[in-house]
């Protein structure tokens, strides 16, 4: 069958998806009883079903040879290199003999139209789900083992110095390049030319290549699709851990023992009730406002009932007090919960619920939700454990939108509830937290399976926009969007599965075999499944961004936190290029005219009811 079915291309295409294939065997390392098991049904699915082609048969066989590995670390093919790598990379010689006997075969045959993808082509769908990139040989192993690499890699190539020759003036400037790969942007101040005497500056427009910090709580690499919390990768994180853990970690550098851990879950319990003043002014908000308006306010609102906490009021150096600083912490992270469940029943008309000290956090939330007073309720402890890994995969993502804004008012020296109305008042954005809320509109504007491929071509002609898809920072898969989709298969199983997953799934599959989509790196991002993970769970689509904003009141509190001990830190106030008018005289007022219609009000529009009044006589 060699000689009339596959071509080289698609061999080492196969052998792409296959490394991939290998990783998701790791977790039976040292299981053996799970071995014979995994071969039985790798040859069940990949065999004896219709059709079945040479390319099918060497998944399982490949596959099972990479579990037989693990099993006989004497077959790793070169054991310096492969006891330092995780177990799912370690091929063994004669997994590797098999691939060069089937490339060298493949090589000499008749080219032929890539792999249908078909529901019947077991290797094209579960290629949807992986990176379609070209690879060269074995290559396709490096992201993996980059993700697991236990060396930092050295930032942005090390110090160094950097010689800039301006052609302007044939001056020569040497600037030195820090450790972290980093040049100081006001070392180009000096880069004079005559002018107005000024030297360089940066022009970058969203920030798109300035880190105006140096922090050590979270890592991204987006190529890898990496995310690691303190050095900790957000899969074990997700799979092993607790938000009140990951919080801890996030706040003081490592993990709670289990005693640190138990003080802290109970200082944050003992802070989580609301003043009746803050849930006064929720109650006096209209039943139809965003939720997320709301906790703006109410977060701003704490402000005012801990006089304690302000610098404004207590002076400047109130912060450098670690008492001072932890209590708030534990309010903020105790209180915020109470609040959005306080948002929550007043949008459905109901009282506001006290919360427990008896319950995780997540219970908590859901207890508060769900309880309408009663002390004997309980949650599924089964969609706590769901609502607490979202808020793990959701607690910090370094300098984004709104962590970023946290960290330009904590610089003014503003207390931190006002740091955290703020940054909260960021998330609020369509274009950063409210992201999930626009992947529902878009599966129900799709409506069905059927629709997916004509959506799919309105967006590449530019008339639709695809929601969920590409991220600022990662250019591979989203490491969070994994997780996540493993997570939505539990809740389903809960309390049933979203008529929307079906769209889902389909579009995700034709997106990732699309190559428009897979050469402009558009990977499925964390908002993706997660509003179909809220809905399912019963929440409304607008409170979404609360879901959001919960857990990564730790991201904001950490970076607060980080930015009170550095030493380099100095209140945010960027430079700008000005490209206004250079001077102007006063005109009096019977001497101007319009000069063009931009600088015309617009017509603001008026309402029946304006009209109505408008048409009555003053008496």
């Amino acid at each position: 069958s060699l000689s009339h079915t596959h071509t080289q291309a698609e061999g080492r295409h196969f052998f792409s998806q296959f490394g991939h294939f290998s990783a998701n065997l790791a977790s039976l390392r040292g299981t053996r009883k799970a071995f014979f098991p995994v071969v039985e049904i790798w040859v069940t699915v990949f065999w004896k079903k219709q059709g079945a082609s040479w390319l099918d048969l060497c998944v399982p066989v490949l596959c099972t040879l990479s579990v037989a590995s693990a099993f006989c670390p004497c077959a790793a093919w070169n054991s310096d290199r492969s006891n330092s790598l995780p177990f799912g990379y370690r091929i063994s010689r004669i997994q590797c003999d098999c691939f060069v006997s089937i490339m060298a075969a493949s090589e000499e045959r008749v080219e032929r139209p890539s792999l249908p993808l078909s529901p019947y082509n077991r290797l094209a769908v579960l290629a949807r789900h992986l990176d379609f990139s070209s690879f060269s040989s074995c290559s396709v192993l490096e992201p993996s083992i980059a993700y697991y690499q236990e060396t930092a890699p050295v930032a942005g190539g090390g110090k160094g110095l950097l010689t800039v020759i301006d052609n302007r003036t044939g001056k020569k400037y040497e600037i030195e390049i820090s450790e972290g790969g980093t040049v100081k942007a006001t070392d180009l101040k000096k880069i004079t030319a005559g002018g107005d005497g000024n030297g360089l500056k940066l022009y970058d427009p969203g920030y798109l290549n300035t880190a105006p910090v140096r922090s050590s709580i979270s890592y991204i690499d987006g190529d890898n699709g990496i995310l690691r919390y303190r050095g900790y990768p957000i899969d074990e994180l997700a799979e092993k851990s607790t938000y009140l853990d990951v919080a801890y970690l996030l706040m003081y550098g490592n993990l709670p023992t289990k005693d640190q851990l138990t003080d802290w879950e109970a200082a944050i319990a003992q802070h989580s009730a609301v003043p009746g003043g803050v849930l006064d002014v929720i109650a006096s908000l209209p039943h139809d406002a965003h939720p997320m308006g709301m906790l703006v306010g109410a977060i701003s609102a704490l402000s005012c009932f801990h006089p304690d906490a302000n610098p404004a009021l207590r002076g400047q150096d109130l912060y450098k007090s670690k008492a001072i600083q932890d209590k708030q912490i534990v309010r903020v992270l105790g209180k915020v919960p109470t609040l959005a469940a306080s948002i929550y029943l007043h949008m459905a008309g109901r009282h506001p619920v006290a919360p427990s000290n008896h319950l995780s956090y997540s219970e908590n939330f859901l207890y508060m939700l769900d309880s309408f007073g009663d002390k004997s309720y309980r949650p599924n402890p089964r969609i706590a454990r769901a609502l607490d890994i979202l808020f793990i995969l959701h607690a910090e993502h370094e300098m984004n939108c709104s962590t970023s804004a946290a960290r330009h008012l904590a610089s003014s020296g503003v207390d931190i509830y006002t740091t955290l109305a703020g940054a909260t008042g960021a998330l609020y954005g369509p274009l950063h937290g409210g992201a999930n809320e626009a992947v529902l509109k878009m599966l129900n504007e799709i409506g069905s399976i059927e629709k997916v491929p004509g959506f799919l071509e309105e967006v590449k002609n530019k008339k639709r926009k695809l929601s969920g898809f590409g991220h600022r920072v990662y250019k591979n898969y989203d490491p969070r969007a994994k997780v996540i989709k493993k997570l939505a298969d539990e809740v389903f199983s809960i309390v049933g599965r979203d008529p929307l997953i079906e769209i889902a799934v389909a579009l995700e599959a034709a997106a990732l075999s699309d190559e428009y989509f897979v050469t402009r790196k558009l990977y499925p991002n964390v908002d993706f499944y997660s509003g179909l993970i809220y809905r399912a769970l019963g929440f409304p689509a607008e409170f979404f961004t609360v879901l959001f904003a919960i857990p990564r009141m730790a991201g904001y509190l950490a970076h607060w936190k980080e930015s009170l001990n550095d030493p380099d830190t100095k209140i945010m106030r960027p430079q700008q290029w000005y490209t206004g008018v250079w001077l102007r005289h006063y005109t009096p007022i019977d001497n101007r005219s319009i000069q063009n219609e931009a600088d015309k009000l617009g017509q603001i529009s008026i309402s029946n009811a304006t009209r109505r009044r408008r048409a009555g006589v003053g008496v």
